[in-house]
């Protein structure tokens, strides 16, 4: 598998010298990270190209970056990714190539906080349609180009995107059976703040030998 590897790194190097941003090795795994701009030729090579042929994307997942970086390790380095360049949002899309029995890692990041958007790879790859919806209801991540881009795990009038950091615990509404009205109806959160860590009573000299 490392000589796969190696061969796919080699081959993406050459096919997208002016496009990569980073490409790294971690876990058995290659990460390629590209521009937004360059994402759906990128893409379509690919899956097109026999030196690649991934021809199923099977999953996209969101990711919300507002605190990466704010911790350090132990030598005292930032533990960020250091091509992110201070982007909040970004989609990850999971690549394989049935033909080579590989998979392929690509992260791409929006450019703009306030309003995440990244154009649609259902031309790409269908399957994408409700993994881009997901991430869509969760981060707020705008796919331009996408059919149908509704919410799909959120119930009906939702507001807001649960997975961003930003987002309270609690929710902001909650909603009850009103019997009065004979309807469900939507209210602000009425939970109080409170720890959600389970304290730990342990002896003094627990897990000692």
């Amino acid at each position: 598998m490392a000589t796969d590897l190696n061969i796919l790194s080699s081959n993406l190097t050459e096919a997208f010298a002016d496009k990569v941003v980073n490409l790294e090795e971690k876990l058995g795994e290659l990460t390629l990270v590209v521009k937004a701009v360059d994402m759906l030729s990128v893409f379509t090579r690919l899956r097109n190209e026999a030196d690649f042929s991934f021809e199923e994307l099977i999953d996209v997942c969101g990711v919300d970056y507002s605190t990466y970086g704010s911790e350090t390790s132990e030598d005292g380095k930032y533990l960020a990714d250091i091509e992110r360049s201070g982007a909040r949002f970004a989609a990850v899309y999971h690549l394989l190539s049935i033909t080579h029995n590989i998979r392929l890692r690509v992260r791409v990041f929006a450019e703009d906080d306030a309003m995440p958007m990244l154009d649609s790879a259902i031309g790409v790859w269908s399957s994408a349609n409700w993994y881009e919806r997901e991430a869509f209801d969760l981060y707020g991540i705008i796919f331009v180009g996408h059919p149908d881009l509704r919410r799909i795990l959120t119930d009906y009038g939702f507001v807001g995107n649960p997975f961003r950091k930003d987002f309270p615990l609690s929710g902001t509404v909650e909603m009850r059976y009103d019997a009065a009205q004979q309807r469900v109806v939507y209210e602000p959160v009425s939970i109080e703040p409170r720890e959600i860590t389970p304290r730990s009573l342990r002896e003094e000299n627990f897990a000692r030998h």
